[in-house]
């Protein structure tokens, strides 16, 4: 089963200083039929304006990982941690038993984030932090892990038998992506036109996958894409 949700029938809000689409169930936004997709819990398109953003607010039992496109956001939370996150970088925040944190994009500039919370598969864990650049890296015509809880070597480790994978495919290449009934794949176009299996995605299209099988995403015309590969539950 491939389930194609289009650009325009994402949740949007407009706070002024924020601007995010909620792909799922979040804050004043509530739809009984789309919670999460396996342990993939939330995934927000956000563009922070600048010198704003979210206050200290608490979280608790989730792995949260922000991935940077354009512009930077500064982090900093009840354990200590301080650092500013940028374009190309990935950070992961284990809320576990209870953490408190700020992000403000203290910059002139407007922030693109996608902020993604997974269930964590062990709860009451200590709340931790990790962060990483991907800058340099290649993700040309392949999947590249940025934050893994199956050991991707060089990714951003969290909690979870999950995976988060960036892609940039020049137009006609191709990646595949092997998962079972057991996994929950979620696939979101950043910019491009793309075809999974049999279905065509443009930028911001998303497909939500549960199948026993190969997963074959192909280019028409040169595409980013973020994957994220998730237990069912």
């Amino acid at each position: 089963m491939i389930q194609i949700i289009r650009a325009d029938q994402r949740h949007f809000s407009d706070f002024g200083w924020l601007k995010t689409y909620w792909l799922f169930s979040f804050d004043t936004y509530h739809d009984p039929s789309n919670i999460h997709w396996g342990a993939l819990r939330v995934f927000n398109d956000d563009v922070v304006g600048p010198k704003r953003g979210f206050p200290a607010h608490p979280h608790r039992e989730m792995e949260i990982i922000t991935v940077i496109l354009s512009g930077e956001i500064t982090h900093e939370d009840s354990a200590g941690n301080r650092a500013v996150v940028k374009a190309d970088e990935v950070q992961r925040m284990s809320a576990g038993t209870g953490i408190t944190h700020s992000e403000f994009n203290l910059a002139d500039e407007p922030c693109h984030l996608y902020q993604i919370w997974i269930f964590p598969d062990e709860r009451r864990l200590k709340p931790s932090y990790d962060q990483k650049s991907f800058a340099g890296v290649s993700r040309k015509n392949r999947l590249l892990p940025i934050a893994s809880g199956q050991g991707h070597e060089g990714a951003v480790s969290f909690h979870t038998d999950a995976a988060i994978y960036l892609s940039d495919l020049d137009a006609g290449h191709s990646v595949d992506f092997k998962t079972d009934d057991s996994r929950r794949v979620f696939v979101y176009v950043t910019n491009g036109d793309i075809r999974i299996n049999d279905e065509r995605l443009a930028t911001n299209d998303q497909a939500r996958i549960a199948l026993d099988g190969t997963i074959k995403i192909k280019a028409y015309e040169d595409a980013s894409l973020i994957l994220i590969d998730a237990p069912a539950r």
